[in-house]
């Protein structure tokens, strides 16, 4: 496989994890025994021989889904993932003095509870105001968050709301960043979507990419016709029922980029006031005027995706520990679905 081919079917969109570089690729079958920090200082464009050996010292360097060392010789038909600290940024993060909702705190790890309508990282033209600018403000006196080595190990959406875990230490951010590779974290998410269930949970399962007709949405393709469609698992179960929206609890397999909200919208039920995935049309409901005010005075409430990230749950880095956490919702989606609680249809059954 030439360098070109594997870049092509290895570098992957930026996801949860886009703050590592990941690869993956499978040995070739006529390949001889070498060296497998040597083999990838080889194939893997524009990465030092030294940046491997300091993955694989971490633990970040698997064949066969099993971590190796750097003299692991690779054999035919091997699959082979690295996954690698970002190199330094072109770019300064500067502080900035934004109160944060901190959950928990210890010498390696923060969880903080991320309002909706905060960008979570630098970058794209959002440079200020992110909630690294305000991490770098916290931690100005303990932790850089200028090191790639350190910081944020998985992101949620702008719009979304809830818990994220930060890296306060190199070895920190590698053992978390596998426990998110790895998929061994535990993730729920509460959301209210369109419609109603005849089934009270589910699974959904479709590999995920960037739309090629809108490069700022995703969609569920086949593998066969996108090599860059990542593997995506949704299981969802019914919290409550309301007429024509439903409050769901999403599990998470995989933290695929806009994955809840790809995966609800596939199976007929967008999240509501996800303007992005059609969630801002009235999908259900009464052909009367008053029930589509109704609705609009609904969207005023929560002007986003109602989409929030409860628990979270991992282990210590340094003490083995589980940790699990549990958020509350934020009062615009408290007062949102608190309207649906106590809807009336037939008030709003005809407009006399």
């Amino acid at each position: 496989m030439s360098d070109e081919e594997l870049k092509l079917l290895t570098i992957e969109d930026p996801d949860e994890l886009d703050f590592f570089e990941r690869w993956r690729c499978t040995v070739d079958k006529g390949q001889t025994p070498q060296r497998v920090d040597k083999y990838l200082a080889e194939h893997m464009p524009g990465t030092s021989r030294h940046r491997i050996q300091r993955a694989a010292d971490a633990g970040n360097v698997w064949v066969n889904r099993m971590p190796v060392n750097n003299n692991y010789k690779v054999k035919p038909l091997d699959l082979i993932q690295v996954l690698l600290n970002h190199e330094p940024r072109d770019y300064t993060v500067f502080p900035e003095n934004i109160p944060l909702n901190i959950v928990y705190e210890d010498n390696e790890v923060l969880v903080v509870n991320k309002p909706a309508g905060m960008v979570v990282h630098p970058g794209h033209g959002n440079y200020e105001h992110t909630l690294v600018n305000a991490l770098a403000y916290y931690f100005r006196d303990t932790v850089d968050m200028n090191d790639p080595a350190v910081g944020l190990v998985h992101r949620i959406d702008k719009d979304t709301s809830g818990l994220l875990l930060v890296a306060k230490t190199p070895e920190a951010k590698s053992c978390l960043g596998q426990q998110f590779y790895q998929h061994t974290t535990q993730r729920t998410y509460n959301a209210l979507v369109w419609g109603t269930f005849e089934e009270n949970e589910g699974t959904i399962v479709g590999a995920l990419a960037r739309d090629n007709k809108d490069r700022t949405r995703w969609r569920i393709w086949d593998p066969e016709e996108n090599p860059l469609a990542k593997d995506a698992i949704t299981h969802w179960r019914v919290l409550e029922r309301y007429p024509y929206v439903t409050l769901v609890e999403c599990r998470l397999e995989t933290g695929r980029t806009h994955q809840i909200r790809v995966h609800m919208r596939s199976i007929g039920h967008p999240l509501f006031a996800d303007e992005k995935y059609g969630g801002m049309e009235i999908l259900k409901g009464l052909p009367t005027q008053k029930y589509r005010q109704y609705i609009q005075n609904c969207f005023a409430l929560c002007p986003r995706q109602a989409l929030h990230a409860k628990t979270l749950g991992f282990t210590h880095p340094r003490t083995g520990e589980a940790m699990f956490f549990d958020s509350e919702w934020p009062e615009d989606m408290t007062r949102l679905i608190e309207k649906w609680r106590h809807y009336e249809p037939n008030t709003l059954n005809n407009d006399n």
